[in-house]
């Protein structure tokens, strides 16, 4: 099922409204859809190169806007769904505790999954019903966001399908790398 997602999801690429297909997949994956919007940004950067930073910009829009539905999903749903789960597996008790350490370090939260390969709809979900401050959510995405999309337009642009490869197969573990790097690093100065 997966692959003929991921084989939907590639196709559109072709597509003459190609943007419009962009900002939905981008939109429905920062709170439900199960394909990064990346697959569809790679072949459109490479076939118009010129447009990568517009292509960048959609899909980051896009998933701002689209982590915001998931912000949502969390806030309103999470009292006649979440909680009840909770409360069923013994873990009620828990919840203003978890919601406590979630926003203490919610930029963060959102900053890696904005970045890193981790599904960000799992931190969008859990903004929203964590009550994380709306100011904080949106100001991250958007960095986050920012920084994935056009870094990845950045480099197609520069080098075309030969980083294609990079992209697809290794960026996720730099930019994991990168923000250890760049935790351990705000650690360390706090610490020592």
């Amino acid at each position: 099922m997966l692959r003929r997602l991921y084989d939907w999801t590639m196709s559109l690429a072709d597509h003459p409204k190609a943007l419009w297909a962009l900002a939905a997949v981008s939109f429905i994956e920062a709170s439900v859809f199960p394909i990064p919007p990346d697959v569809l940004m790679i072949p459109m950067i490479l076939a118009a190169p010129r447009r990568a930073w517009l292509i960048a910009l959609v899909a980051t829009v896009s998933s701002v806007l689209g982590g915001l539905l998931g912000y949502g999903i969390g806030h309103f749903f999470f009292e006649g769904i979440g909680r009840p789960i909770l409360e069923a597996l013994g873990k009620g008790d828990h919840i203003a505790a978890f919601n406590a350490r979630f926003n203490g370090v919610g930029f963060w939260a959102v900053l890696i999954a904005g970045i890193t390969p981790f599904p960000f709809k799992v931190i969008t979900i859990m903004s929203g019903w964590t009550a994380m401050p709306m100011a904080t959510f949106v100001v991250t995405a958007i960095i986050a966001r920012s920084l994935r999309f056009f870094v990845v337009a950045g480099l197609l642009r520069a080098f075309g399908a030969p980083i294609r490869d990079f992209i697809e197969r290794r960026l996720g573990l730099v930019f994991t790398l990168f923000v250890l790097l760049l935790v351990g690093g705000f650690y360390l100065v706090r610490y020592l």
